[in-house]
């Protein structure tokens, strides 16, 4: 049977329409491809850092914690105490010598105690780094003797990031002066319990200006008429011990 040309040349076109839809409807039958995997989060690394209280009087503030690189100290003895050390050793705040670590760039984590640690007690504080941040890592801490005018205790640059999970060091911190305010004993001067007085004082009345190490509370039980802290207040070094545990 014999067709035109222009009825031959309709049904192509129709042909061809329908193979490109059926073409078209296979495609989108095709399965979506699979994304991509999320990527694992950093491995981190914790430390638990436990701090007893050796003293008999001498409730101590909330511990700082800093976890750093090699160029960074809380203290040095002998050179003036930067303002946050100064806060913390005055009035038992740790904010400010915190803030001071975030902003510097060779710190690489810091964690704040809950509350005072009481004689005789002990709190553990807990911080994390990332496992690719281990090597040379150190850590400090730093506390005040609340019942004093400006006396603290604490470690400086203590090696951890060579310790194996489990591992354990243990050891002991004397008193230090930071040398910001003239230890007059009195209880207008002194925040903690024995005398209940102001804390930070931005004016430095001491007149070495430089952390040292902490000569003790004389009180009047010793012969020291005018001060107000007594022969229980009184300190022997050491004043504490940090217990560092590398967790996992």
């Amino acid at each position: 049977m014999l067709f035109d040309q222009p009825r031959l040349l309709t049904v192509s076109a129709i042909l061809a329409s329908a193979l490109l839809i059926a073409g078209c409807s296979s495609s989108d039958d095709d399965p979506a491809p699979a994304p991509d995997p999320t990527p694992a989060p950093p491995a981190t690394t914790t430390f638990e850092v436990t701090v007893s209280n050796l003293t008999n009087a001498q409730p101590l503030s909330p511990v700082a914690i800093i976890a750093h690189r090699d160029g960074y100290a809380v203290f040095t003895v002998g050179a003036p105490a930067t303002v946050g050390l100064e806060t913390l050793a005055e009035g038992g705040d740790n904010a400010a010598l915190i803030g001071e670590a975030d902003a510097d760039a060779l710190v690489l984590a810091t964690a704040s105690g809950m509350a005072p640690i009481g004689p005789a007690a002990s709190e553990a504080i807990t911080f994390e780094v990332l496992e690719s941040e281990l090597p040379g890592l150190l850590l400090s801490t730093s506390t005040m003797l609340v019942n004093t005018n400006d006396a603290i205790t604490g470690s400086n640059s203590v090696t951890i990031g060579d310790m194996a999970i489990g591992d354990v060091i243990s050891l002991r911190t004397i008193a230090y002066d930071s040398g910001t305010e003239a230890n007059t004993e009195l209880a207008i001067h002194i925040p903690g319990p024995a005398g209940g007085g102001e804390g930070f004082n931005a004016v430095r009345d001491d007149l070495a200006d430089r952390v040292t190490m902490h000569t003790g509370v004389v009180s009047r039980d010793d012969g020291f008429a005018m001060s107000d802290l007594t022969d229980q207040h009184r300190f022997d070094n050491s004043v504490a011990a940090f217990r560092i545990e590398r967790i996992n």
